[in-house]
């Protein structure tokens, strides 16, 4: 992110720079012009977003506040994240649930119409492909949305196994919504200022419920969820209509909720110890590993038709050998990669997230230790540029979550 930044500033001197230095900026501006771009790009620049690479497109990673600031104001009065970068699809068909059912762990065919839940595409070995949020529409329509980073991998092995699956017989077919932009509105005031902009009773739309209905006056498809831990709704609006509904957010809202970047949107889901995707879960990590088991159905155990079943049952008989953790730390804010040691000095794990905790003003990591290691107040060390300083393990979320649920 501070190459790009870096070589932007090049690029404005190019004029008066020496050759290299304007082969360096040229590069640069190629580089940039190759980025995908939301339909909220320019929206971003002109409201003093500072754009980075994200995934191979460019997002703003923080606005005019610092992201200190953006994460205390999300969990105070709100955040509007542009979140457009990821991929939204549907799949329809007589046998759209069971098709996905062999690729997930949810149980998806119990959902209610209208409901959904956190799952994990797994592979043969039991490995997370990817995570994402999937919704029953119906019986024969699921909306799911996946991680802008996994696109293209998700992509090719949803289709290769529909189209096995449909050779047999199935009927399935999807269609990917790049027609569409994803909002994010996050944080105490979402609910009261998304209020204003529907005649739809939010009030009776509770965490992981979905609905279709007119926002401003544009077709969207509402789903009640985030990746803050605060009460929040994620849009997905037509992209021609995407600026004016950001705009008509922020307008309601009297300055309150602000658009808010990536960096903050890291802060928030750490601090809400939700999973990374390429840090905190990878292939080689299971559901159980992450401490996801809650997300395997009860009905997917007994039945065990999803890719790495046997892998992952047996875990959940024996138990891993490793396991996710949260953990407080001393001293220089610990980083992906930091090994933890115990007090004899073993190799005992590593984080895979961590940094400085805007709200609750300490250092806050994740990462996987030991199996027997895992309990909270178990006490180790973190190396943090080649010395140790002391970790305990801590119960996740770090700070406490406020889904709006039925009483």
């Amino acid at each position: 992110m501070r190459g790009l930044l870096a070589c932007a500033t090049l690029a404005r001197r190019a004029a008066f720079a020496p050759a290299r230095v304007r082969h360096l900026a040229g590069a640069a501006e190629a580089a940039e012009a190759e980025l995908k771009k939301t339909a909220l790009y320019d929206f971003h620049v002109a409201h003093g977003g500072k754009m980075v690479p994200f995934a191979g497109w460019s997002m703003p990673i923080q606005y005019r506040d610092s992201i200190m600031d953006s994460t205390v104001n999300c969990r105070a009065n709100g955040g509007l994240f542009d979140v457009a970068h990821m991929c939204g699809l549907s799949l329809r068909g007589r046998d759209a649930i069971p098709f996905l059912e062999s690729l997930v762990i949810a149980d998806v065919a119990a959902l209610r119409d209208g409901t959904g839940t956190l799952t994990v595409f797994t592979n043969e070995k039991g490995g997370a492909i990817d995570d994402s949020v999937v919704t029953k529409v119906t019986d024969q329509h699921i909306y799911l949305v996946v991680n802008a980073g996994c696109r293209d991998k998700d992509l090719a092995h949803i289709e290769a196994h529909m189209e096995a699956f449909n050779k047999k017989g199935g009927d399935v077919k999807w269609h990917i919504h790049d027609e569409r932009s994803l909002l994010a509105l996050q944080g105490p005031l979402a609910a009261p200022t998304l209020q204003l902009l529907t005649k739809e009773d939010l009030s009776k739309m509770y965490f992981s419920d979905f609905k279709l209905i007119d926002i401003n006056g544009y077709s969207c498809f509402l789903t009640r969820t985030g990746y803050t831990g605060e009460d929040g709704f994620e849009i997905s609006v037509p992209s021609e209509n995407a600026v004016d509904l950001a705009k008509a957010i922020l307008e309601k809202s009297e300055g309150k909720v602000r658009l808010t970047g990536l960096g903050a949107r890291d802060s928030l889901r750490l601090e809400a110890g939700l999973c990374l995707y390429g840090n905190d879960m990878e292939q080689h990590i299971t559901p159980v590993e992450a401490g996801l088991s809650w997300a395997i159905g009860k009905r997917r155990k007994a039945e065990g038709d999803f890719l790495g079943a046997d892998v992952i049952l047996k875990q959940l008989q024996e138990g891993p050998k490793i396991r996710r953790v949260g953990m407080i730390t001393q001293g220089p804010p610990a980083r992906s990669h930091s090994e933890l040691v115990s007090s004899s000095g073993e190799s005992i794990g590593e984080v895979t997230s961590g940094g400085f905790s805007p709200c609750l003003k300490k250092n806050i990591a994740m990462g996987y230790v030991k199996s027997g290691m895992h309990k909270a107040g178990t006490e180790f060390k973190v190396v943090v540029r080649g010395k140790s300083y002391d970790a305990v393990v801590t119960k996740m979320p770090f700070v406490p979550t406020k889904y709006y649920k039925p009483s």
